[in-house]
This record gives structure tokens, sequence and C-alpha cells, in this order.
């Protein structure tokens, strides 16, 4: 193997959903650099793999491993890096290693493999066609709720991982700080035994949650529904439609109204229609 990092994505659940590649990768590297050792051994186990040296990189050693995992870079051998699921540096350690490794001027290559945040979204339902990853919000409530009301006003799809045991109380400040009308999906404990889709709004979710203990455990992805975008209609806008529609047809009132307010001839439309009604 080319000497380089190669950061692997691993299963977030269900042993089997890794790619060849990254068996590759982990049988050949001449270390595997590991967010918990004791739980990468049992993967490695599952998978017939014997690494050669097992190396443990985690939040509270990354910046002291690094140095080490450049020194055997620099040396010529080749380091695989996994966090204890899905894509390592994605809510997990792994961001400072990879710095350390290209600031030394050496490769770092991705293995690209599960997360837990696009499953989710593939599973969603929610149509947006952008999203924003946040990760884990804040502990504490008053920091949370300052966070979500800076998030308020976005119309992507929110992305948040979220505790067990902070389960309930996000969920109540994320009806508090976006609306209860919001849609928000439950992706909980996926690819596992007891992994749960569930879609319902802001209003719902704390009496689902609520309805059965078993559904506030487990690892959880949250996926909120984006704020719906503000019409670009000025109220003198408005005001000439409307006065229009009262002696024209409705397509040509649109058609003047186009050309004298120079607005978006499809909001102005469904406009129209609203005041017709």
């Amino acid at each position: 193997m080319e000497p380089a990092l190669y950061v692997v994505a691993t299963p977030i659940g269900n042993l089997r959903d890794i790619t060849l590649r990254a068996l590759d990768v982990l049988s050949g590297a001449d270390a595997v650099a590991a967010e918990d050792t004791r739980h990468t051994a049992h993967l490695l186990k599952y998978h017939g793999i014997h690494a050669r040296q097992l190396i443990a990189v985690h939040q509270h050693n990354e910046r002291g491993a690094a140095e080490k995992l450049v020194s055997m870079l620099q040396q010529g051998l080749s380091v695989a890096f996994v966090s204890d699921a899905g894509t390592p540096a994605v809510s997990d350690p792994g961001a400072l290693l990879v710095q350390a490794v290209m600031a030394a001027g050496l490769r770092v290559i991705p293995v690209p493999g599960a997360s837990a945040a696009i499953a989710a979204l593939s599973a969603s339902g929610l149509d947006a066609p952008h999203f924003l990853f946040y990760g884990f919000l804040p502990n504490k409530s008053v920091a949370r709720c300052t966070a979500l009301q800076g998030l308020a006003s976005h119309p992507y799809t929110l992305v948040f991982y979220e505790a067990p045991h902070r389960i309930v109380d996000c969920i109540a400040d994320l009806g508090s700080a976006l609306g209860g009308e919001r849609k928000i999906v439950f992706a909980r404990e996926i690819t596992k035994l007891f992994e749960t889709i569930h879609a319902c709004t802001l209003d719902e979710a704390r009496v689902w949650l609520q309805g059965d203990a078993n559904r506030q455990r487990g690892e959880f992805v949250l996926l909120v529904s984006g704020a719906e975008p503000e019409s670009g209609i000025s109220a003198e806008t408005e005001c000439v439609l409307a006065l229009l529609l009262e002696e024209l047809p409705l397509k040509q009132a649109v058609q003047l109204a186009v050309k004298i307010t120079g607005a978006n001839r499809s909001e102005l439309y469904q406009l129209a229609l609203q005041i017709k009604d």
C-alpha cells in the first residue's frame, strides 16, 4: 500500500455494511489507528482481519497520537484510521489527525462508506434540495435554544445527532425554537436490530416519544424540515395586482402586474389565485 493516512468509514451498526475496499485497506495497512481499539478489534475479528498494529486515537490523545502517526508515515508506512462507527472526523475524532498529516506534506486518502446522516436522509422522505448537517447540539437547554434560533430561518433540511438521555429535552427545544408545525423524522438505531424511522410534526413528536419508553433508547439522527421561504412580493405589488384583478381577467392582470412591478410571474400567479379564491 502507498504510504498514506487512509480515512476509512466503518459500519454504523450492521457489521456487514463495509466496503470491499475498506476491508482491503484494513487488512493491508501497516497499522490501524482507532477511536476505541476494543471496538475496532471486534470489527476486524468479525471480518477475519489481523491488524499488524492497533493504535488508540481518540479525543483525549489525538494531538499526541498524531505526532506518532506522522512519524510512521514519514518512515514509509501506511496507516488506516477508523472511528467507532461511520465516517471519521464527522462528529467524531479525526480532523486534528488529518490536519497534522496534511501539514507534514503527507497524503490523506478517504475510503468512503457508511454515514448515519446520509443513511437517515435517504430514508426520511424529506425532499428539500439542500440539507445542513449540524451534528450534536449543545448539551444545555439555553445554549441549545440559542443555536436553534440561529438555524430557524434556514430553508434547508436540518440534520442533528442526539443521545438518548437528551432526546426528550432536545425535542422540546426544537419545537419551541422552530415551531411545532415543522416536520421531524426520527431515524433511531439505523441498521441495528431495533431500527426505527418515524415522521411527524414537532408538535406530535413529544407524545410519540413518550408513548413507548423504548422509543427514547439508542442513538438518534433527527431531520427537521427547513423554514418555508418567504414570498418576495411586497405589499405595494400585492395592492397593484388586486386592483388589476378587479378590472381584468386573471392572466391579463398577472401579465400587466409583472410589467408594472417586475415581480416574479409565478409568485404573482399563485397570489392571484389566492386573491380570486
